[in-house]
């Protein structure tokens, strides 16, 4: 299997060739640990489907970024779940033989809606849900310069020992308010709230008080906290305050979300 990898300008940034018998890698270029990543991926899908690509014929595989592949919008959580399905296993399970985590981004490449999702009985919960703000002109999303890498966000937050229940509960309410919020005022207050209740559980600065004190508006930190993207929310258009800061990619909640 012969396998190509574009970004988001078309420009190639990596390809590898893998046997069918046990996807050893034959030959890659421009990263290794990429191919290694991909042989894990597809010898997962194998033990949850062994006919999966049980065939004498070979393959061309090519995946095609539509957004800056640094920027950490879900590009493991895609390629799992589009493998999941070319494989006809489940995503949740082929995640957990591989990158880890709570399932939440594969639930989010399932859907084209905002959803809530929660593990129950060590089951994924997804609920779609209509969240279309009246405020939302006063909401955007500011990259930080820098992709986090989410397993080891997964693994600090493993490695702490704590009743989480009290703060599961207060999130929990808090995210029922935010569905329902109807000012932008109130949706900041919660916006705080919510990242105080996560930096107590997780032992880690917000990262407005890291990088923003003086943002006069609220910030909150989205996938693994200290990079890729926040969601900023202020009453005026706070572009020029985070290019000011270095920040130079901010984008209007309208630019960003599924139309």
């Amino acid at each position: 299997m012969y396998w190509k990898s574009f970004d988001n300008t078309g420009t190639l940034w990596f390809e590898g060739a893998f046997s069918f018998k046990n996807f050893e890698i034959i030959n890659q270029h421009q990263n290794e640990s990429i191919a290694q990543r991909l042989k894990d991926i597809l010898r997962a899908a194998r033990i949850l489907n062994p006919d999966f690509l049980n065939t004498p014929n070979g393959y061309e595989v090519e995946t095609q970024l539509d957004f800056p592949k640094n920027w950490g919008l879900g590009t493991s959580s895609t390629l799992i779940n589009n493998v999941a399905k070319w494989a006809n296993v489940n995503a949740f399970k082929l995640l957990e033989l591989t990158f880890g985590g709570s399932g939440y981004d594969i639930a989010c490449a399932q859907h084209n809606t905002a959803i809530t999702y929660q593990i129950f009985n060590k089951e994924p919960r997804i609920n779609p849900v209509a969240f279309n703000p009246i405020f939302k002109k006063h909401l955007y999303f500011v990259y930080l310069n820098k992709k986090q890498n989410s397993r080891d966000g997964i693994a600090h937050y493993k490695a702490l020992e704590q009743d989480l229940k009290p703060i599961i509960s207060k999130i929990n309410t808090i995210t029922e308010q935010m569905l329902v919020c109807s000012d932008v005022n109130t949706f900041e207050t919660l916006i705080e709230t919510h990242e105080q209740l996560i930096s107590k559980a997780i032992q880690q600065p917000t990262v407005k008080s890291l990088y923003f004190n003086d943002f006069k508006g609220a910030i909150k930190s989205l996938g693994a906290w200290g990079g890729d993207f926040i969601l900023a929310a202020s009453k005026t258009n706070p572009s020029l305050y985070f290019k000011n800061k270095g920040f130079n990619t901010v984008i209007a909640y309208n630019d960003m979300i599924l139309k």
